[in-house]
């Protein structure tokens, strides 16, 4: 043993694929300087009693309680930092009005630095303290306010994926909040990318500039085709919003003739760093396109519930080979947490399968075959996110970047009720799920650092 590496000794709880859970009671995980796991060893494993007491004698054995889990840390796929202010606000309202006389009217105050600092300072913290080691941002136009979310997000430890909003069409985006012309948008993305991948050199858990137009009816043809070049140029992630709902689903058909999956292929924005979000029309048809693309998908249960129009057919995505992850998307979703994100997937999905028109006969209700238990909810949130993001992440398994959550069913401000009846991994798991809050998480650890 080194004094390098680390080595962690606790109950290991995670799905290394999907629908397949693994408990590993007081397993050991080796975990080297670059914040890598190297090996994991079981207590039935020869050199167990060896290795545990090297690292103790060597002061690199991390021991947690009996009573304690470690599941990996949370992939938040799509998170409107700005927003943060406006979570729980004018969700009664149509999405319209949610956006027009609430959220562009927020987001144009980043211009400025004081407040965006103030804001995203304490968005970072909250998701940290709700075991999100990995983020997927959208921040604004504003160029100098989306590059201090980068560093903050850097400086506190969370991996993060940041975008420049893009959005130069004047026929769709209010005069006071827009990128001036298609050059401006464009010059000041190159530059954001320049900026953050200078910044990424020293930051070990990485942070990493996406290219966001906002979607496709916020952006002119000239700038849509300009952003796909550079994403061909730089390789950088994409990110933007894709069938959310029916009006923009409609609104790309009418535009261009073409749905949008078909659209953003067009234009070199659908590729394997691609993350698109919500996704609740797509077809059989644009998922083989996913599929051949490799893009992925981050499905927000929450905020679908509000402005999408539909469910997300996740499973049927999945058995397509598209790669899935969850997302928050503060503030159209009012929550923070994955947590209550896993639950609504869940609930959301079941609600797909039944069907909700009592009026129409059972069997013409729902969409068979459509329900995600919590364990494949718990998959979504941690590897299908690694997944999305092209990064080892989301299992423990040796290759895999240690970033891991520790929760403590038994503190007094929450005590989970009913552990020592039922006692079937699964079901602890979804003790842990459906019951847990911030105050049951006790550690966050991101690339093999303690953050919380």
């Amino acid at each position: 043993m080194t004094t390098k590496q680390k080595v962690f000794c606790g109950n290991l709880l995670f799905t290394p694929e999907f629908g397949r859970l693994e408990l590993l009671k007081q397993a050991l995980m080796i975990v080297d300087d670059n914040g890598m796991i190297s090996a994991v060893i079981q207590q039935d494993d020869e050199k167990y009693e060896q290795i545990r007491t090297e690292a103790k004698q060597a002061g690199i054995l991390q021991e947690f309680l009996a009573e304690q889990y470690l599941l990996p840390g949370f992939v938040d796929l799509h998170i409107h930092a700005s927003q943060w202010p406006q979570a729980g606000i004018a969700l009664d309202d149509p999405l319209n009005v949610w956006l027009d006389e609430c959220t562009f009217p927020l987001e144009s105050k980043y211009q400025d630095l004081d407040f965006a600092r103030e804001v995203y300072n304490d968005l970072v913290e909250q998701l940290l303290a709700r075991a999100t080691t990995t983020a997927v941002y959208f921040a604004t136009q504003h160029l100098e306010a989306s590059y201090e979310l980068a560093k903050i997000s850097a400086q506190k430890g969370q991996r993060a994926f940041v975008g420049k909003v893009v959005m130069d069409n004047p026929k769709q985006t209010p005069d006071f909040y827009r990128d001036k012309d298609s050059q401006s948008a464009i010059a000041d993305t190159k530059e954001f990318i320049r900026r953050v991948k200078q910044l990424g050199k020293d930051v070990k858990q990485g942070v990493y500039p996406v290219i966001t137009p906002r979607f496709v009816p916020s952006c002119t043809d000239e700038t849509l085709a300009a952003l796909g070049k550079l994403a061909q140029e730089t390789d950088a992630y994409v990110q933007t919003h894709c069938s959310e709902g029916q009006w923009e689903h409609d609104y790309v058909l009418e535009r261009f003739g073409k749905r949008d999956t078909e659209v953003l292929a067009d234009f070199g924005l659908l590729k394997r760093k691609s993350i698109m979000d919500h996704c609740n029309f797509v077809n059989e048809a644009d998922g083989e396109l996913f599929a051949k693309k490799q893009a992925a998908i981050a499905h927000c249960p929450i905020s679908n519930a509000y402005f999408a129009n539909g469910v997300l057919q996740a499973k049927r995505l999945h058995k397509q080979g598209v790669k899935v992850g969850l997302g928050t998307d503060i503030s159209g979703g009012f929550s923070p947490s994955l947590y209550d994100n896993i639950k609504q997937c869940v609930m959301s999905s079941r609600m797909l399968e039944d069907g909700v028109d009592v009026d129409l006969p059972a069997q013409q209700r729902g969409k068979k075959d459509s329900r995600l238990s919590v364990l494949e909810a718990f998959y979504l949130a941690t590897k299908g996110g690694g997944q999305a993001v092209c990064l080892p992440l989301g299992s423990f398994e040796a290759g895999q970047i240690c970033d891991f959550q520790v929760l403590d069913p038994t503190v007094a401000a929450n005590k989970l009720p009913g552990l020592n009846i039922f006692k079937r991994p699964v079901d602890i798991l979804a003790k842990l799920l459906y019951l847990s809050t911030p105050a049951n998480i006790k550690e966050v650890w991101v690339q093999g650092q303690r953050v919380k």
